[in-house]
Order: structure tokens, then C-alpha cells, then sequence
């Protein structure tokens, strides 16, 4: 997660799709795939779209 950003800076909705990403991440962990780049990159974009919000651009 980005240094300046705070759980309280993410959207409902946001921290909602951050929790999924993490089961996700967890079910492929036990599942033995242990690619996750893909799980990275969406949780990536959640976060730059609340910064985004936080710096009002």
C-alpha cells in the first residue's frame, strides 16, 4: 500500500474489493498457485484510484 494512504482514505466499496483481492490471494495460496502479479496489479489501481480521490485530480 502507498505510504501516505490511510485504511480510512479507501471508499467503502474499495475496501471491500481490497478484502476480496486478499481471499483471493489466500485460496490461490492453498490452492498452490503461487502467481499472484495479476492480484498486485488490481490492488495497485484500487489504491491509486484512492489517492487520486485524497488529492482531489
Amino acid at each position: 500500500m502507498a505510504d501516505d494512504l490511510k485504511y480510512s482514505d479507501f471508499s467503502t466499496g474499495e475496501k471491500l474489493r481490497m478484502a476480496g483481492l486478499g481471499l483471493r490471494a489466500i485460496g490461490r495460496g492453498l490452492a498452490g498457485g503461487l502467481d499472484l502479479k495479476d492480484l498486485k496489479r488490481r490492488a495497485e489501481r484500487i489504491e491509486k484510484q484512492a489517492e487520486r480521490r485524497k488529492n482531489g485530480k
